[in-house]
């Protein structure tokens, strides 16, 4: 696991693979991961199903958020909002906005919707909603170790989850962004946002959007040096299910979960997760129109579902 900067990254690039070092080994026991995020028509079927609210669509509350000016207690979610000009990129607030009424149903704000979307991946589900949906299906979210695993598709030591080209023969293997970040998206992989879930190819283990189109879930709380820790133990870590607790000591009162896969923001100007290995984080409470996930189940439960 993990991922050391490649040849030719820049070094702002460099930023994705700081806390993805050193590279160490791990075992996971087998088990069955979705073939593609879980999409907004499977969604859909879950809170039909069980009347559930999302994270976003519920009202903040006061005690959550102590001195908080009730004119900002409104239900909404983390909308990426680009400049119309270049920026520097030293602070992510100049690309990102809070919305009101951006949730599941409205992605990007209320003016959004998901109609005609319904093989793209959901997006804008806290980690309380990924979970919920998890259980109900009988399933559960992976582990990073189990994410990494699953992404590489049996192939050990390459930069990308198809090999170690980004474009083998000119081909888009993955959602990400092209032109200048975070202003001016060309669109160049044939979208501009999010894509269908099996739009481009799958890994050796067929799975689909392992390296773009959105990030996703994992059960695993973020600490930068998590992978440090394991390397000095030594030897191979078996089924490793993340530290105890949470830390960003960027953000250190916010617990956050670990963030595996790219997304369609995805760059080696900023932010280039879609290099296998590569971590990312969020709070567990925030939801984004570039965050999903998909599930596992294990052998157990993979049998009791036949």
């Amino acid at each position: 696991m993990g991922a050391n900067d490649p040849p030719d990254m820049d070094e702002v690039g460099m930023k994705a693979t700081f806390d993805a070092r050193p590279i160490h080994r791990v075992y996971v026991d087998g088990f069955y991961m979705d073939k593609t995020d879980v999409t907004n028509a499977q969604f859909a079927e879950f809170v039909k199903a069980t009347s559930y609210v999302t994270v976003a669509e519920r009202t903040p509350r006061p005690e959550d958020f102590p001195g908080a000016p009730p004119e900002n207690l409104i239900a909404g979610g983390v909308v990426f909002s680009p400049p119309n000009h270049a920026v520097p990129l030293n602070n992510h607030l100049q690309w990102w906005s809070y919305a009101k009424g951006a949730n599941w149903r409205h992605p990007s704000g209320p003016k959004s919707n998901i109609q005609g979307k319904e093989d793209y991946p959901v997006v804008q589900v806290a980690y309380e909603d990924a979970t919920a949906y998890a259980k109900w299906a009988g399933e559960r979210l992976p582990t990073e170790a189990e994410w990494e695993f699953a992404a590489r598709g049996g192939q050990a030591g390459k930069p990308f989850v198809w090999g170690d080209d980004f474009r083998p023969k000119g081909k888009w293997m993955a959602n990400t962004h092209q032109g200048h970040f975070p202003n001016t998206d060309t669109g160049e992989d044939g979208f501009v946002g999010s894509s269908p879930v099996t739009h481009y190819p799958a890994n050796l283990y067929g799975l689909y959007d392992m390296a773009g189109n959105v990030w996703q879930w994992t059960i695993d709380w973020y600490r930068p040096d998590y992978y440090a820790h394991l390397a000095a133990a030594g030897g191979v870590t078996r089924n490793p299910q993340g530290p105890e607790t949470p830390l960003d000591p960027a953000e250190p009162a916010e617990p956050k979960k670990v963030h595996r896969g790219g997304s369609y923001l995805c760059t080696d100007q900023y932010c280039s997760r879609y290099i296998v290995g590569t971590r990312g984080k969020g709070e567990v409470s925030t939801g984004t129109n570039h965050l999903g996930f998909r599930c596992v189940m294990t052998r157990q439960q993979w049998a009791a579902k036949q």
